[in-house]
Order: structure tokens, then sequence, then C-alpha cells
């Protein structure tokens, strides 16, 4: 499975996971979904695969500025 895929023109990232079950995985979106994330589920022959993305929406710079 590759690491990442794009759905819609936005890249997403396998979870790293093969769920075995489509109501495991549509769970596990779920609490991903709840946590911020958008949520794309693939099936791919018996197994299923998440993929999942966040924009980041705040940067927190450590440190003094140069």
């Amino acid at each position: 499975m590759e690491l990442a895929r794009t759905f819609h023109d936005k890249k997403f990232m396998w979870d790293g996971k093969t769920y075995q079950d489509r109501r495991e995985a549509e769970e596990t979106g779920q609490k991903y979904q709840s946590n911020g994330f958008e949520v794309e589920l693939v099936r791919e022959g018996e197994l299923y695969f998440l993929f999942t993305r966040r924009v980041v929406r705040e940067v927190v710079v450590e440190g003094k500025p140069m």
C-alpha cells in the first residue's frame, strides 16, 4: 500500500493499518474525524484502508527570533 494518495486534489496519508472488517475501519475513521481529520476509506479486494489528513491551523515556534 502506498503511503499517500490524492483525493479531491488533496493529499491524504495512510494510517498504516489494514482492516479486515469495514465496520472496524468506519469506527476508526469516526474517531479520526472527531479529532479534526478528514478521512477517506478505500477498499481493495477484501481489505480496507484509511487515509487521513488534517490542515495545520496554528504553528507554534519555540526559541528566540534571530
